[in-house]
């Protein structure tokens, strides 16, 4: 087999594992009101159980990035440790989970050992990529959209199936994913190793104007994804009040709006072969931001108008993420790309946080057909941030 068939295999075992690991993020949401029942709690636990993974996977990205875990040991062996760590923090919701506390608790590490798995991840197809990461990522983190979609069509076609049996079969989807990667995709040829800690990693990349430029570009688009993905549910249930006479499957909406997001992110990457990064990056961010300025009129569009619009929106709110991975990884030193990207990870996913709690407050004492328009803090702000590299590239191709 020649090598570029071979990295094809690769990049293909790689988006089956990320897929399979990553339908961990949204496990807990996709069957909230069961495990509420279940566990006889009254509050609204929707902020809550994203903010609790949140939280975790920031806290497991200090750490690795603190420690440069992905660039001084196997990544392929961490991914493994973390895909079965994982599946065993899922099946304690069900389980071992007696409460609201014990319950965050489960989805808070189960977010930590998720950061052995999205950012190790694309480690491992940086190593196997010299050339072409932007379309390997755009399948990559197209991987994760349709992972984090996974649990709401499970739902959706499962509605009479007791909800541990979904906790279960996604525990198990993931521990297939992290032997798949334990077993047939060794650390990449192109991986340089790091053969001590280096506590200054984080003040050594962010020197770079460059870096710095992709990372806040990344760090607009992450105010915005997160707290799309989370309310989506909230936003049809918005527009179903508007309008009582359509019958509308929540889940499977859900599922559809955000893994159209996978179909965002390999057209992106393929565009990024013609166009380059940084303006496929750029343009996307654009469109989903105009998408979040015009929010408020959706409840006012007839169905058919609304659901291409709320399509466009999920296929342009993480068509960027890849192209900013990549524009990350290649202008960061090439012994601390995995800790870079961990690095700008957690970062991405503290703004995650700031966001969804923000609309949490606002659907409390806002009407919720105007509050999505916060979202475009993020995008105005990565665009911005993203001027000095989209010139870079303009002055490549003249």
């Amino acid at each position: 087999m020649n090598s570029q068939a071979n990295k094809s295999v690769i990049i293909t075992l790689i988006v089956i594992s990320q897929f399979a690991c990553t339908s961990l993020w949204f496990a807990g949401n996709a069957v909230i009101s069961d495990i509420q029942q279940y566990l006889h709690i009254e509050s609204n636990l929707t902020g809550y159980i994203i903010t609790s993974v949140q939280f975790g996977f920031i806290t497991g990205t200090l750490i690795s990035s603190f420690f440069t875990i992905s660039d001084r040991f196997s990544p392929s062996k961490i991914f493994f440790a973390s895909a079965i760590a994982g599946a065993v923090s899922n099946l304690g919701i069900y389980y071992f989970a007696d409460g609201f506390s014990t319950l965050i608790l489960f989805r808070f590490f189960t977010g930590v050992f998720l950061a052995g798995i999205y950012p190790v991840g694309m480690k491992i197809a940086s190593d196997y990529s010299e050339k072409g990461l932007g379309k390997a990522l755009g399948f990559l983190v197209g991987a994760l959209v349709l992972g984090t979609a996974f649990p709401h069509l499970l739902k959706s076609i499962s509605q009479n199936t007791p909800w541990k049996y979904m906790i279960i079969f996604i525990s198990l989807c993931s521990v297939m994913g992290g032997t798949i990667i334990l077993l047939f995709v060794p650390d990449g040829p192109f991986r340089k190793k790091s053969n001590k800690m280096n506590f200054g990693t984080f003040i050594k990349v962010f020197r770079n104007k460059n870096f710095r430029s992709a990372a806040f570009g990344y760090f607009g688009h992450m105010w915005e994804l997160y707290a799309f993905w989370t309310f989506i549910p909230l936003i049809l249930n918005t527009f179903h009040f508007y309008n009582p006479q359509l019958s509308i499957n929540i889940s499977l909406i859900s599922f559809f709006a955000i893994a159209i997001g996978g179909v965002g992110c390999v057209t992106g990457g393929y565009l990024s072969l013609k166009f380059g990064n940084a303006k496929v990056a750029f343009f996307a961010l654009l469109i989903s931001g105009m998408c979040c300025l015009i929010s408020p009129l959706l409840f006012q569009m007839n169905f058919l108008l609304f659901m291409g619009v709320i399509f466009l929106w999920g296929m342009t709110v993480v068509a960027d993420s890849p192209q900013f991975s990549t524009l990350v990884a290649e202008t960061a030193p090439k012994d601390s790309i995995g800790t870079a990207l961990t690095i700008v990870n957690s970062i991405g996913f503290s703004i995650t946080i700031l966001s969804i709690q923000m609309l949490s407050l606002l659907q409390s004492f806002q009407d919720s057909k105007y509050i999505y328009t916060i979202l475009l803090l993020g995008p105005v702000a990565g665009l911005y941030a993203m001027l000095p590299l989209l010139r870079i590239h303009n002055l490549k191709n003249n």
